[in-house]
């Protein structure tokens, strides 16, 4: 894919205020994105019937959600506009937001580990477990052989099995298992069909190393060795607003953070708001997201307790540190990344030129967000904004249509009663309003 020669900008002055399709001219002048990719994100149908009879099942339709381009990001010193697939007010806005006042403070630093998955084989019936454990670590050169055998376009590229684990666990309805795990180089992909491939391949040698049955040959979506880690450090003065000072910003993220770090119940809600901002991008660009979930969660909870997937904490200079730190199981190939208009130019789009690059802006999303619902829970609450945004929909879900929308969702946030009821009732003394002949 070639691009225009003309600079890349993440930081595009009032996207927020344009129409669509002033958005998309600012969008392709920012990115130099062609125009094919332009239409596959646009209102156009990105998606031909044959297309999508050939993906999934029972094929009748298509579902479509809001595509938006969340902007002001910077990773690793690299501009990025990024789009995210989602139906939430406030989500984009957000993220595009605390991500202008990172860009102030230096951007996102982040760091990825090496795209490495697990296979997991179940073995079951056997007699002597740790002689099972220490047959299989025997044999691990040719157990490693087998699995790379089939797969020379992986090894080419510099992928495939680079080890071994084994396992043993004791259940009271079936006994012994030993668990063979395949830590695999997976590159590029997000890796679920390699390595589950690898595993159907090493099985029956496993098997008979084992001396036992084998049952389940599957991936684990715990990628605890395909992680990625974001840093910030943000100065309280440009968290400052008019009515909040910056260490009030700063002390309340921190302390809000506090909870969810001992406490699941918030830990849950708390996750959940991450998720809002990387799950977006993961839809965005034709990946798994509950994948992605899964890892993320099990991540979570993988001390024995449930806890914050970001740690918030003030420096001696009163500055604002927040990290985050999970798996990110996400590819540059295979599956709807490859198959599905959207997501090949949402990649695009940011000029993403590895999966690891990929997996560390989704990450800054997801802290970017987190500091947005931190932030606001921290002083006036989540409702104030969430709501204000979320009275467009109320005003549409009442039947207002195109002016109307943003006159009625104004009145609603002013009269601090966000229903459907009140917006039918401002909809109709609007509508009489102009409908009266003038005098």
């Amino acid at each position: 894919m070639t691009h225009s020669n003309a600079p890349y900008r993440s930081r595009i002055a009032g996207l927020r205020a344009l129409s669509i399709d002033a958005r998309l001219d600012a969008i392709a002048t920012s990115s130099g994105l062609a125009a094919e990719q332009l239409t596959a994100l646009s209102m156009a149908k990105a998606l031909p019937a044959q297309t999508v009879d050939g993906m999934i099942e029972n094929v009748i339709g298509t579902f479509e959600l809001p595509l938006g381009v969340a902007a002001n990001f910077v990773v690793n010193g690299k501009d990025y506009l990024i789009p995210m697939a989602v139906e939430e007010p406030s989500v984009v806005a957000a993220a595009s937001y605390m991500a202008k006042i990172v860009g102030e403070n230096g951007g996102f630093q982040a760091t990825a580990s090496d795209p490495i998955m697990r296979a997991q084989i179940q073995l079951l019936r056997v007699e002597d477990p740790g002689a099972a454990k220490h047959a299989l670590l025997a044999a691990k050169s040719e157990i490693i052989a087998l699995a790379n055998s089939k797969d020379k376009t992986l090894i080419d590229l510099g992928g495939g099995c680079r080890d071994i684990e084994v396992h043993i666990f004791e259940n009271t309805r079936i006994g012994h298992m030993v668990v063979l795990h395949l830590l695999v180089d997976v590159r590029d992909a997000m890796g679920a069909n390699t390595v589950n491939t690898m595993a159907e391949m090493v099985a029956p040698l496993a098997e008979r190393i084992a001396a036992g049955e084998a049952r389940l040959r599957i991936l684990s979506n715990l990628a605890d060795l395909r992680t990625v880690k974001v840093h910030i450090k943000v100065a309280p003065n440009t968290l400052a607003t008019k009515n909040v000072s910056g260490d009030e910003y700063v002390d309340g993220i921190v302390e809000a953070c506090a909870l969810a770090e001992i406490d699941p119940y918030r830990a849950a809600t708390h996750n959940k708001g991450i998720m809002n901002g990387i799950d977006p991008v993961v839809i965005a660009t034709g990946n798994d997201w509950r994948a992605v979930e899964a890892g993320a969660h099990a991540w979570a909870a993988r001390k024995g307790h449930y806890t914050s997937l970001t740690r918030w904490d003030k420096d001696g200079d009163g500055n604002l540190e927040g990290t985050i730190e999970l798996p990110m199981p996400v590819g540059l190939v295979g599956g709807a990344t490859k198959t599905h208009p959207s997501a090949g130019a949402a990649l695009e789009l940011m000029r993403i030129t590895s999966a690891a690059e990929l997996g560390m802006v989704i990450a800054a999303v997801g802290l970017a967000q987190n500091m947005a619902a931190l932030r606001a829970l921290a002083t006036e609450g989540i409702q104030k904004g969430h709501m204000a945004l979320h009275a467009r929909n109320i005003a549409i879900v009442a039947g207002a249509t195109g002016p109307e929308i943003e006159t009625v969702a104004k009145a609603l946030v002013h009269s601090g009663d966000i229903t459907t009821d009140n917006a039918q009732r401002l909809l109709q003394t609007q509508r009489a309003a102009k409908s009266k002949p003038e005098t």
